[in-house]
């Protein structure tokens, strides 16, 4: 009897498969309307988010744990609308915001960002410490990090997980001289910050990020000087030390492309990132990193970077996290322009570029009855279907890798803190 049943059900089985096989699978949906389906209108503004696309954002943000933001760097609106995430999260609990800086940098910015005179602060401090600080140096990020913190609370504080930046050799060296290092760490300090302090006159003086200290020095100082550190430096000079070595470990690998410099820095952010989550259980965390730093999946350079270990934590603890990628279509656009130097400021247009882009993709599909200063929010979820084998490979990788997509219609470049307004050619 028992053998009969089982004949019975392999039956059934096979005639149910055979019917399936017979029966045409509807044709998929062309990619173009499925786009429009998916994009909604946002509106950001001072006074908040509004329009269709805020609900899908709203309620995105208000299920998640972690929120990660990936970015086209240094732009007014961009940093204007993660204040306004923050803002959103705040009522539920926002302990920090993990960024794209070290964590002696974020040290820095969180030590003035509830003063009123915030930027006069971090001006005279990027004067006295050029390339110091990446991004934070920006007038416009600067303001975004106090704005959340006074949504947020007192307890709210910026976690750098980054290596710090191309100038910080200097700040580094003088945080471990006031760390009261014995008398060998104390001498070896000294030397090296003799070398620094002649490193970035002659790097002011030129504006190459190659005449700075980390670029100069050798390794046998280096090495010499840790040895020092190791014997009398103490908990904290170690701390500093280590944060400098490895530092200066990435930009070499990254000047002479030998070894995984960007695969070094991801690693490096997931640990700072694991040590911070572990001193706060029970964190919720809004973080904002360029946007191949934001990827639950394989990024663009084929790596699993910060963004697949935020997804996959999340799965782990049973929570979720929500990777939003927001660029802009056209506008102003700044870059690194040399030491201490203002931001290199110039114009784009994703619709005049030849490389493909998604961006042009989203601008297309912009509906008539949209108002030109209307964002463009395309909920990627609704996009991952089966039909997701059939899309181009960018739109692939862009609806695994991300939840949400956001399109500003224009980008303005920020300043730069410290710098000044013009430099000599």
């Amino acid at each position: 009897m028992t053998n009969l049943k089982w004949t019975a059900l392999a039956i059934a089985g096979l005639v149910a498969s055979q019917v399936q096989a017979q029966t045409p699978a509807p044709l998929p949906i062309p990619f173009g309307d499925s786009l429009a389906q998916a994009a909604t209108p946002l509106a950001v503004g001072p006074e908040g988010l509004s329009g269709p696309g805020a609900t899908v954002l709203s309620e995105a943000v208000a299920a998640s744990r972690y929120v990660l933001i990936g970015e086209s760097h240094l732009s007014r609106e961009i940093p204007a609308f993660t204040t306004q995430i923050c803002r959103l999260m705040a009522p539920s609990g926002l302990t920090a915001m993990a960024v794209e800086i070290g964590p002696e940098a974020a040290r820095v910015v969180n030590a003035h960002m509830r003063a009123p005179d915030r930027e006069a602060q971090i001006g005279a401090f990027m004067r006295s410490h050029p390339d110091a600080m990446a991004f934070f140096n920006g007038a416009d990020e600067g303001r975004m990090a106090a704005d959340c913190a006074a949504a947020a609370g007192s307890d709210f504080s910026l976690w750098g997980l980054d290596q710090e930046f191309l100038g910080a050799s200097g700040h580094l060296l003088e945080q471990m001289l006031a760390a009261d290092p014995g008398p060998l760490a104390r001498a070896e300090i000294e030397s090296l910050m003799t070398l620094e302090r002649a490193s970035t006159r002659a790097a002011l003086e030129s504006g190459s990020p190659g005449d700075l200290f980390l670029f100069t020095v050798t390794d046998e100082a280096l090495d010499k000087a840790r040895l020092a550190v190791a014997q009398d430096g103490g908990a904290r000079v170690q701390a500093l030390f280590e944060g400098l070595s490895e530092t200066h470990a990435i930009y070499h690998a990254s000047q002479a492309q030998e070894g995984d410099p960007n695969g070094r820095r991801a690693r490096l952010m997931k640990r700072t990132l694991a040590a911070h989550l572990q001193a706060h259980p029970g964190a919720r965390v809004l973080m904002k990193f360029g946007a191949w730093h934001g990827y639950k999946s394989l990024n663009p350079l084929n790596q699993r970077d910060l963004g697949a270990f935020v997804a996959e934590r999340a799965d782990g603890e049973g929570e979720k996290s929500l990777h939003v990628i927001v660029l802009g279509a056209r506008g102003s656009e700044a870059s690194y322009n040399g030491v201490g130097r203002e931001a290199a400021v110039q114009a784009f247009d994703v619709m005049t570029s030849e490389d493909a882009d998604w961006r042009k993709d989203v601008t297309l599909a912009r509906r008539a009855d949209m108002a030109p200063q209307d964002w463009i929010l395309v909920d990627l979820r609704k996009l991952r279907t089966r039909a997701v084998e059939t899309y181009t490979p960018e739109w692939r990788q862009l609806v695994l890798g991300y939840d949400i997509a956001l399109l500003a219609p224009t980008l303005t470049a920020t300043r730069f803190l410290g710098a000044p307004e013009k430099t000599a050619p």
